[in-house]
């Protein structure tokens, strides 16, 4: 059994979804993340990932994730469906190095640019994440405590077993090269 992170992180669950699949590998956000002697880190290196139905917007999604758009499918219950470990954290203070992620993640470009614009403090963090899809996704009953408009839940004792990545090392590798060349030549 490999060893659960006590804390969950929520995000669409559209984006979500993709995470899972392997169908993206980054995450845009706003919150969730502080600044070290070192630089940005997220606030957990490792959580499950939470889907969260609130505020998710058809409309914010590149068409080829509006597809995975659903309802929640068990209202009351929180289903885990990943372990994530973070592999890179980017502070973004530029909206063009920003929009030039949009092909690593669901977002679509008006999304990350009010992401960005976000409480008039223009920046963003982006998240390389290595996504472990859970054997068997955890179900726990919704509390009080999860509802609301935060970035990480304490979940308490929670036991679950992560698969393989759903990205090899190899693309997971090339995909930080990648990101970190648009970056840099974006003037991020």
């Amino acid at each position: 059994m490999t060893p659960t992170p006590h804390t969950a992180l929520k995000e669409w669950d559209t984006q979500c979804q993709a995470l899972v699949a392997g169908q993206a590998a980054l995450l845009i956000r706003k919150g969730g993340i502080m600044e070290t002697h070192d630089g940005f880190e997220a606030e957990h290196r490792r959580f499950l990932l939470y889907p969260t139905f609130l505020h998710q917007n058809p409309a914010e999604l590149r068409p080829e994730f509006a597809g995975r758009l659903r309802e929640d499918p068990s209202p009351g219950q929180i289903v885990l469906p990943a372990l994530a470990e973070v592999v890179a954290v980017h502070r973004v203070e530029s909206l063009e190095a920003a929009l030039a992620l949009e092909p690593y993640q669901a977002l679509t470009a008006g999304a990350i640019e009010r992401r960005f614009h976000y409480r008039n403090r223009p920046w963003v963090h982006a998240l390389l994440l290595r996504v472990r899809p859970l054997r068997v996704p955890l179900v726990l009953d919704e509390t009080p405590e999860m509802l609301g408009c935060v970035s990480w839940v304490p979940l308490g004792d929670v036991e679950g077993e992560a698969g393989a990545s759903a990205l090899p090392e190899t693309e997971l590798e090339r995909l930080q090269t990648e990101i970190e060349a648009r970056l840099k030549a974006h003037g991020a």
